[in-house]
């Protein structure tokens, strides 16, 4: 373990996808969603507790989930969980993790990471990890790890990149782009140079943060102004402060895009069971199935029914299906959502209708 090497962890979304499960009051990150005994903030945390020091872990959430962060994460220190008082996107919750840990360690290297990402193969991404970490630390570069696509899937953003410019497992970026619609991910996939955008990116703290003084500096004077405030009571007020006045802009589109059109950034081609878990469909696909495809976690019988996903949270409740092909079940308790899997880019809309006519109650 090298001491200059910290992690940033971002937990403050509210994976509306999963709804009615994951609520504004108990978001996704915070649930076990696999079945498996862990929640997934947990097991992202577990993940780099593995050769990072966790007194180097940071873990950047709302204000609102204070309590349930260090519940689930009790050896992480209080002073390592930033609070943002709303959420404005990637860019104000790097820029804010990478200010304050600037002021103890001017000389981290440090790797991004969301916390609600699935990766079955530990051992291979820690390898790629290192790799990135190493080569980030010794050159003035921005790392992201992009996921070999398996499929010509529409809901990520792709990376190309210049596969004939090898620099020891590291390659320069030529191009990010948005998710694409389904025939042109086909062209991208048939082309062989493009990389899902997996949102992990690994830069040195003066490198990231020259990238935000050239390109975001309104954001970057907002979080260096108050840097005397870090590791503070005071720093709590000020970051309140801050954060109103802040944009709404991803790290993506403020950063990485134009510090790409630069030759700044360099992407490591990456097999290691990558998953972002946004849908129950991509839920779905990691679960164990029944001969008949269907993936049940709760207390369920089912007749003539096939590939659907059951998620029962109530173990005194029994649910009886009859009939039922490529359907999201799930029952909260005081929610129950039956819809085709085919049409689960609707739930979103769900959320916004069950918002606006019950008060705000369910979501």
């Amino acid at each position: 373990m090298r001491k200059n090497d910290y992690v940033i962890i971002m937990a403050g979304g509210i994976g509306s996808r999963f709804w009615p499960m994951s609520r504004s009051t108990y978001p996704k990150q915070f649930h076990d969603i696999l079945g498996i005994g862990k929640t997934l903030i947990r097991m992202t945390f577990d993940r780099f507790d593995n050769f990072i020091p966790h007194e180097n872990i940071f873990v950047v959430t709302n204000q609102a989930y204070r309590d349930l962060l260090m519940e689930q994460i009790p050896e992480i220190p209080e002073s390592n969980i930033l609070l943002e008082p709303v959420g404005r996107n990637t860019a104000p919750c790097i820029a804010y993790a990478c200010a304050k840990i600037h002021k103890i360690a001017p000389k981290a290297t440090i790797f991004v990471a969301a916390s609600d990402h699935l990766i079955t193969n530990e051992t291979g991404f820690k390898k790629l990890a290192s790799l990135a970490m190493e080569v980030a630390s010794k050159n003035p570069f921005i790392i992201t790890l992009g996921i070999k696509p398996t499929r010509p899937d529409t809901g990520y953003g792709y990376i190309q990149y210049l596969e004939d410019e090898d620099h020891g497992g590291y390659f320069p970026v030529k191009l990010f782009t948005e998710k694409p619609e389904l025939e042109v991910a086909k062209s991208f996939l048939a082309s062989g140079d493009f990389l899902w955008n997996s949102g992990m990116f690994i830069f040195s703290v003066d490198t990231i943060l020259k990238e935000f003084k050239e390109h975001l500096p309104d954001m970057y004077d907002q979080f260096m102004e108050i840097s005397e405030f870090y590791y503070t009571d005071q720093e709590a007020d000020k970051i309140q402060d801050v954060y109103t006045r802040s944009r709404n802009i991803s790290i993506d589109y403020g950063i990485m895009e134009k510090a790409g059109k630069e030759g700044n950034v360099y992407v490591i081609p990456s097999s290691f069971g990558w998953s972002d878990l946004g849908t129950w469909g991509s839920m779905y696909e990691h679960m164990e199935k029944d001969y008949l495809g269907n993936a049940v976690q709760g207390n369920a019988i089912l007749y003539q029914s096939s590939n659907n996903v059951i998620k029962v949270r109530d173990k005194n409740k029994l649910v009886v299906l009859d009939g039922l092909d490529g359907y999201i079940v799930v029952d909260t308790g005081d929610v129950l959502m039956i819809c085709l899997k085919e049409d689960e880019q609707m739930i979103k809309e769900f959320v916004a209708d069950v918002r606006s006519s019950q008060s705000g109650k369910f979501v």
